[in-house]
């Protein structure tokens, strides 16, 4: 025991020196430099291996073209105006009945149906989807996998080693579940709320989003709610710098009648299937 110990030991340093060889990144949101993991073209190959898994354990993409193609277009607007505009970003609409987005490292992006069914317009999808484009632009992910996820991610970082991740659902399903801090959160907001803005949404579509995140809270946790701050402290704080920084501004787009059309009288209305998978989450 003291043996494999001391091996894994070793081996965490040698991971954390490879990083420190590397470098640091730069959050491009914040202009921070900050300790990370995983490298850049890393973050695609997480995201590439564990995509397919994680929409499998997400019900497995809703069956309509017209649909994602809405839901993709809307994601690739605010994507081509983020800080990262030249990555290559996958926005899809699953099957699962939660509450819930998730972002993986490099750019792909899932939203459940159990949330699609509770927006009604297009700007809600949007301050949805800028909120999860921030967390991918910041590198949220990565530096949550390297928190949370211990010795086997960190292990990836260290090429030397030779380390590859393991290709487990298990890990898909520890992915779906990260936990990013309350300081991400607060900048997924607020960046994403510029984001929206600039790519032409009204940005009261992300008050929206939150006061019907808040009534859903009071009936059963959203899994969306599941690390953030509360969301009574995210409208007012929204509100607040919508008010300071584009109050003035007319003519932004809402969408409701298109989010109508091109999502709300679209969804299949069949049970979510398999869901056992996912419940520990729905607890959460």
């Amino acid at each position: 025991m003291k043996i494999t110990m001391l091996g894994k030991i070793r081996l965490l340093i040698l991971s954390l020196t490879s990083c420190l060889f590397v470098g640091c990144a730069v959050n491009p949101i914040t202009g921070e430099e900050e300790l990370m993991f995983i490298s850049e073209n890393q973050d695609v190959e997480i995201g590439r291996k564990y995509a397919p898994e994680i929409e499998k354990q997400l019900g497995g993409k809703i069956d309509d073209a017209s649909l994602q193609d809405y839901i993709d277009s809307v994601g690739q607007r605010i994507a081509r105006i983020s800080h990262r505009p030249n990555w290559e970003y996958h926005f899809t609409a699953v099957e699962h009945k939660m509450i819930n987005a998730i972002a993986l490292p490099g750019g792909y992006i899932f939203v459940t149906k159990g949330m699609l069914e509770k927006l009604t317009t297009e700007a809600q999808l949007a301050a949805l989807l800028a909120h999860e484009i921030v967390h991918v632009t910041a590198r949220h992910s990565s530096a949550a996998i390297s928190r949370q996820m211990g010795l086997s991610f960190l292990l990836f970082g260290a090429t030397a080693a030779g380390a590859k991740i393991p290709q487990e659902a298990g890990l898909a399903l520890q992915l779906i579940g990260l936990k990013y801090s309350r300081e991400n959160e607060r900048m997924a907001d607020v960046a994403g709320l510029d984001y929206m803005v600039v790519a032409g949404y009204n940005p009261y579509g992300a008050v929206e989003l939150h006061q019907m995140l808040q009534k859903q809270d009071k009936v059963r946790p959203a899994e969306f709610l599941s690390s953030h701050p509360s969301p009574k402290n995210r409208i007012i704080s929204l509100n607040a710098r919508i008010q300071t920084r584009y109050g003035g501004l007319e003519g932004l787009r809402i969408g409701k009648n298109a989010y109508r059309s091109a999502v709300l009288d679209r969804l299949p209305d069949i049970e979510n299937p398999s869901p056992d998978k996912l419940d520990h989450l729905n607890n959460q």
